[in-house]
């Protein structure tokens, strides 16, 4: 049995990381390298950092962010964020990243996939998709295979959050495992901050369609939400933020948990 993984994620905002709820009223929550620093000795698995306005606003992927993570981190990490090209994901490997994760770039370019997994292989290429569920049906101008239709149920936004696709959220996740992403990162925008419990509806339904590992991100508000959807969501690793940031509790109370209700976990 593979070991679950407890991920801290850091999105980041003009340098600073930050947490708001459904992508938005954002709080301070420190320095990202600081964080990092604190998170690989609190015994974090791996570090996820998102720059969450980078496609929105146009900027640049953020190196010295990786560089300095890089230089006092002995964890994996990934960086997502205004990632747009090859050249982008070998800059951000190169600085020392161990993963991208691309979210925005793939939607317009979908051959961006596999054309990384070939030429960095597919463990370092992470797709995430950010998702709402339907709730004002709109007609798509998507191909069938990916568009959302009457009996979708989730639709995939882009740009932090702020554009709706038309594109089918289950659809495309096995879209992109097939192009050969090595995993999935998804991330729920109506429970985004939150604290009420994953996603497990989606999630569960993501894991029967592919064969890559799911990161869970969006809702963690306590220990037992990080065991629901490790156990009945059958996500491989679980994304948590505020929970961690803000000092409710600590990765170790996290993993002494998950371990009690016999999660297979790494200590």
């Amino acid at each position: 049995m593979l070991t679950k993984r407890i991920i801290p994620c850091l999105d980041v905002h003009q340098g600073r990381v930050v947490k708001g709820v459904n992508f938005l009223n954002l709080k301070d929550a420190g320095d990202p390298t600081v964080l990092a620093d604190f998170y690989d000795k609190e015994g974090a698995d791996e570090l996820v950092f998102l720059d969450i306005t980078a496609s929105s606003d146009g900027r640049d992927i953020m190196i010295d962010v990786v560089k300095n993570v890089s230089e006092n981190v002995f964890i994996p990490f990934t960086v997502g964020g205004g990632i747009r090209s090859i050249k982008d994901i070998r800059l951000l490997l190169q600085a020392g990243a161990d993963k991208v994760s691309l979210n925005t770039s793939v939607i317009l370019e979908p051959k961006l996939i596999s054309q990384s997994s070939r030429i960095f292989g597919s463990q370092c290429i992470v797709v995430a998709i950010d998702y709402k569920k339907i709730t004002d049906f709109k007609e798509s101008k998507q191909d069938k295979g990916i568009g959302i239709d009457l009996d979708s149920k989730w639709e995939v936004y882009t740009h932090g959050g702020r554009n709706r696709t038309g594109i089918d959220a289950l659809k495309w996740a096995e879209r992109v495992s097939d192009l050969g992403c090595g995993e999935l990162l998804l991330t729920s925008m109506d429970m985004d901050g939150k604290q009420q419990g994953y996603d497990i509806e989606y999630i569960s339904s993501v894991n029967e369609k592919v064969n890559v590992p799911l990161i869970a991100s969006g809702g963690a508000g306590n220990l037992e939400h990080l065991y629901t959807v490790l156990e009945h969501g059958h996500a491989d690793a679980a994304l948590v933020a505020s929970i961690f940031h803000f000092g409710k509790y600590k990765i170790a109370d996290a993993k002494e948990f998950l371990i009690q209700k016999g999660i297979s976990i790494r200590v």
